[in-house]
This record gives C-alpha cells, structure tokens and sequence, in this order.
C-alpha cells in the first residue's frame, strides 16, 4: 500500500494522505472518504462490477460482492428518510446538543447518515430536500477527521 501526501495545507496545518494499491488506485476506506472531505468533495465508489453507487465506501460490493471500484463524486443533495435529535451526546459532542442526526437519501441512491444543522430543529421533516456541506476546521480531538453535515437546500 502507497501513501501521496497532498500537497494543500489543511485547516489545521495538517497534510492529508490518500492511501493507494500498488497500482496507484486509492483505495476505497473510510479514511480515504473523509481526506476527500477535507477537499470538499462528497465522494461515493463505483463498483465495476454491478454499477452499485456505495457510501461510505466499503472493500465489498453489498449488491454483487464485486471488489474492484472506482471513485465517483456525488451532487451531495437528497432527500430526508429519518432523523433523531440528541439532548444526552458523548461528551466531545456536549457543546453542540441539542443536534439533529439523521439519514440522507442521495439523489444517486446511497444513503448516508450526517449531522442536519443550519436549520430550527422544529422544523426538520421528513422528505425535505437537504445538501451536503463540509466543516471549515478538523477537530483537535477524536474524530479527528474533516466533518460533513447536511443543511436546508439554498
């Protein structure tokens, strides 16, 4: 397995790693999903196998059990299947409660779950339209990887 370091400076003076196969392919982790989200980039993989949209990405295909991918940005719009709102969060999570977490159905068809804000938690329904946006900082402590999260359609 190879390692690129990018080249950007990221928000905490960090450099970001794509971990790659010996062919130079990255290689379709977790980690590898969330060094795109410190690029802004939504990303889903492709199986080459059945065309199966998958994300977060996974070494399997859920439909086919294919293991050969490529990687696919995503519109980062969709439609809202199910949400909770959290009054009692982990500890690294105290300052923001009361949130909103729930599952997106993207407009490719994955469905992801992410954190809704921007938007009066009263307000939340099921079936609105909600878009993907990325954290402007990586957090000092555990996840310490770039954050997504899901708001109202402009």
């Amino acid at each position: 397995m190879k390692e690129e370091t990018l080249s950007v400076n990221r928000s905490a003076g960090e450099k970001r790693h794509f971990n790659r196969d010996d062919n130079g392919a990255i290689l379709p982790t977790v980690e590898n999903f969330y060094n795109f989200c410190a690029e802004k980039k939504l990303m889903a993989v492709k199986c080459k196998s059945c065309s199966s949209i998958i994300s977060p990405p996974r070494a399997i295909c859920p439909k086919c059990f294919g293991h050969t991918f490529e990687w696919a940005e995503l519109a980062g719009k969709g439609k809202l299947l199910t949400f909770t709102i959290i009054y009692f969060p982990p500890s690294q999570f105290q300052a923001m409660a009361p949130y909103a977490v729930g599952i997106i159905k993207l407009g490719e068809g994955p469905q992801l779950p992410g954190m809704i804000k921007q938007v009066r938690l009263t307000d939340l329904k099921i079936g609105m339209e909600l878009q993907v946006d990325f954290e402007t900082s990586i957090p000092k402590e555990w996840p310490r990887w770039p954050r997504y999260f899901f708001k109202p359609i402009d």
